[in-house]
């Protein structure tokens, strides 16, 4: 038995380190941006190390169309290099922040000719194994709505929808208990009213036949005088 766990602790020791030398990168998927404007594209990482002293970012530009990529921006040592003979010199500016793993950049004064694909790679040594994150880049005169916001418009549409059904619903549902109820009270006085009327007939009928009675009572007993 003991045998058998020390065999299971080697195993487990040899295999977490292979999974913590990897790494995932990550971007947005795609962003659109108006001529002349600044964009931002975000690029973090999520590595099982603390977050080492030799972080490096490196952002890769593609143009639509081409096949080849060209380095824009790399970050390593602490020192952030720029771009200054490619398309985005004097364009790129580093907003992010190494220690918190982050390693945005920003475009300036877009261009039409922007339009491409931008790839980051992240290494945090040991951790230096992992796949680059890529985000697509649409620069448009006037920004395009986005499908997403407009399925959100029709999802508030419909939300709205139903529940103005719903309230609908339950506003009949006590229109109609009032009126059924306003009904049973006006029956129930109606009956009440018919079975004291009827209580006083018989009364009222027996009232003359006494009269009737008394009368005769008297002009018999003239008769008899």
């Amino acid at each position: 038995m003991l045998t058998f766990l020390a065999l299971a602790a080697v195993a487990f020791l040899g295999i977490v380190p292979q999974q913590s030398q990897s790494i995932v990168i990550y971007t947005g998927w795609e962003r659109h941006a108006l001529v002349g404007s600044d964009v931002r594209l975000s690029c973090s990482f999520f590595s099982w190390r603390w977050t080492s002293d030799d972080v490096t970012f490196s952002w890769t530009y593609r143009p639509d169309g081409s096949r080849d990529s060209i380095s824009i921006f790399h970050y390593t040592g602490g020192a952030a290099y720029l771009d200054n003979k490619g398309p985005f010199r004097d364009r790129v500016e580093f907003v992010g922040n190494p220690g918190r793993r982050d390693g945005s950049i920003v475009l300036k004064n877009l261009d039409f000719n922007d339009n491409g694909t931008f790839t980051c790679d992240a290494k945090n040594p040991p951790d230096i194994v992992g796949r680059p994150s890529s985000v697509r880049l649409l620069v448009f005169e006037t920004v395009p709505i986005q499908a997403g916001v407009i399925t959100g418009a029709i999802i508030g549409v419909v939300l709205g929808l139903l529940v103005l059904i719903v309230v609908i619903y339950y506003l009949m549902r006590f229109l109609v208990a009032r009126r059924v109820f306003n009904l049973s009270v006006s029956k129930h006085g109606k009956k009440k009213k018919e079975g004291s009327q009827q209580r006083q007939g018989p009364a009222a009928s027996a009232e003359p036949a006494k009269a009737s009675s008394d009368k005769k009572k008297q002009e018999s007993r003239k008769d008899k005088k």
